[in-house]
């Protein structure tokens, strides 16, 4: 079975953007940028089926994945059965799906005597309200306000937020660096973060294809605070797919934040910033900004026996 798959290209955007959005699906792999920023890190791969949504392919620990078909909800089930077959027969291998979304296991109704669905605890999407955001008011978010506000004060008339293109990708390149130099992680988290970092570099050598927004901080002139978004119309919801800041400046992170979404996301009703991937300092910080919920995501695995 002949699916034609091939790596994600810049190029590409533009013709696999159109099934995005098609379905309910708060995850940050609702919008197309998630997939071309990991492609190398998993070695993702598409095809377009009969022009009714997206297939994936992907690698990970010596094992072939998919993801759940990007399409309409009610041609989820044609498409993620042309899957199983690719697996059954091409492969030779039971149907593996990474990080399927609560709601396509909802619609899809998988038969547990056919797959074992096991949640993946560490990588569910943090959910937040987009006006809490914006505002930081009420008394759960009082410090994080605290924070913005410090910031101002202690910056006044050094600092100058700025939405960033493409012509910007040196000083994103030189921050990175930096950044980078003072991470001191496990190795294997590290090698995570070097595929993050060429994932942006990507990004921002192809930017005029990505439906992108990107902003940076400038403090006395250089840049020192670094993030991108992207937006998923059906759901009203922004998704932040990166966040950096230098720590050394008190309340660049919470200033970042909250300008960005004030700035470029101002209609957004939902706000994704992501997983924690397990990390607790992660996590903590994550939890700090009052979470409304979580897109949770499962590992399907299906009961198969090579014949």
């Amino acid at each position: 079975m002949e699916l034609g798959f091939k790596p994600v290209k810049a190029e590409d955007i533009e013709k696999i953007l159109p099934f995005f959005g098609l379905r309910p699906d708060k995850t940050c792999e609702s919008v197309c940028l998630d997939s071309f920023l990991w492609r190398d890190y998993y070695k993702i791969q598409y095809t377009i089926y009969q022009g009714k949504g997206l297939l994936w392919r992907m690698e990970m620990d010596g094992k072939v994945y998919t993801s759940i078909p990007t399409c309409r909800q009610e041609d989820l089930k044609e498409l993620l059965g042309v899957m199983e077959t690719y697996f059954n027969q091409e492969l030779e291998a039971p149907l593996r799906i990474y990080l399927a979304d609560e709601e396509s296991l909802d619609f899809l109704k998988l038969d547990p005597q056919k797959y074992e669905i096991q949640e993946a605890e560490d990588l569910k999407d943090y959910l937040y309200d987009a006006e809490a955001m914006r505002t930081l008011s009420g008394r759960k978010l009082h410090k994080k306000k605290n924070h913005v506000n410090s910031f101002m004060k202690t910056y006044e008339g050094r600092y100058e937020y700025r939405l960033l293109c493409c012509s910007d990708r040196y000083d994103v390149w030189g921050f990175l660096d930096q950044w980078r130099r003072k991470k001191e992680e496990a190795q294997a988290e590290m090698e995570e973060l070097d595929y993050e970092i060429t994932g942006i570099h990507e990004i921002l050598k192809n930017c005029s294809y990505m439906p992108v927004k990107m902003a940076g901080v400038y403090i006395d002139g250089k840049l020192q605070a670094f993030t991108v978004g992207s937006y998923n119309q059906r759901e009203k919801m922004a998704v932040i797919h990166i966040e950096k800041a230098n720590a050394e400046f008190n309340g660049l992170y919470q200033y970042i934040n909250q300008q960005f979404l004030v700035q470029e996301f101002p209609d957004a009703l939902l706000v994704n910033r992501e997983d924690d991937v397990g990390l607790p300092g992660l996590r903590k910080s994550k939890m700090s900004y009052n979470p409304i919920g979580f897109a949770r995501k499962y590992i399907v695995e299906q009961k198969w026996k090579a014949e």
